[in-house]
């Protein structure tokens, strides 16, 4: 079976491990979890610690992670000090993730080894902005945001990581025909009240981002047979 989620955004871990259990997620299965487990919640490096451990779940990369591994400087040795003496594209980068909420990731980098905090950027600079799968005779495009400019003749490499990560699909778009394409980062109340905390399906797309990091709870989905849990 072959489970996704997306938008974590620090959601309390063991919250999230109730709900593998509740799916009875296990060994044979493979969960794909799209992107944006840190900043907002207190649990973001906790999740990075799991899944880069995890031989049957993949972390795709999204917006906030990108943001993360912009600030490498965090992850040196001599962390603390480099924060005096940030240069002009540091502090911009530095700025513009705690503007997206990255206070508590910043605060578990920091209780964390020196060595996991190096072992969690060589992971952040490993993980696929899409991938795609098939479940249950179905195919699926896996991306934390849709696809910004989509056409269908356009191969999923010519996007760019912009496109990938940091698109705000409107409800009347359409993406392929002959698979479904799997995304978050939008949370679903944003196209209404009636969405909230809710996973939105449509012909061509789904929008699984129901709000975590707002204070709903997360929605895991088995594309198998589209059972939800939460």
């Amino acid at each position: 079976m072959i489970y996704v989620i997306s938008d974590l955004h620090g959601y309390p871990f063991e919250g999230f491990m109730d709900l593998l259990k509740k799916a009875d997620f296990s060994g044979g299965d493979f969960l794909y979890v799209l992107g944006d487990v840190v900043d907002r919640g207190k649990d973001g490096v906790q999740y990075l610690l799991w899944l880069k451990k995890q031989q049957n779940a993949e972390l795709l990369l999204g917006n906030h992670e990108d943001m993360m591994r912009k600030c490498d400087f965090l992850f040196s040795p001599d962390a603390l000090e480099s924060m005096k003496k940030l240069d002009s594209n540091q502090r911009v980068s530095l700025g513009i993730w705690m503007a997206n909420g990255a206070e508590d990731t910043v605060r578990g980098l920091f209780g964390i080894s020196q060595e996991e905090r190096e072992e969690i950027f060589r992971y952040l600079c490993t993980l696929a902005p899409y991938r795609t799968v098939s479940a249950a005779g179905r195919e699926f495009v896996l991306t934390h945001s849709g696809l910004r400019d989509f056409a269908p003749q356009k191969s999923l490499d010519d996007y760019s990581l912009h496109d990938l990560i940091w698109n705000r699909p409107e409800l009347s778009d359409r993406y392929f025909e002959d698979k479904a394409t799997v995304f978050g980062h939008t949370p679903t109340f944003i196209y209404g009240e009636k969405y909230m905390g809710k996973i939105i399906i449509t012909d061509t797309w789904i929008d699984i981002d129901a709000g975590a990091g707002y204070g709903n709870p997360p929605v895991l989905l088995r594309l198998d047979d589209m059972a939800r849990f939460m």
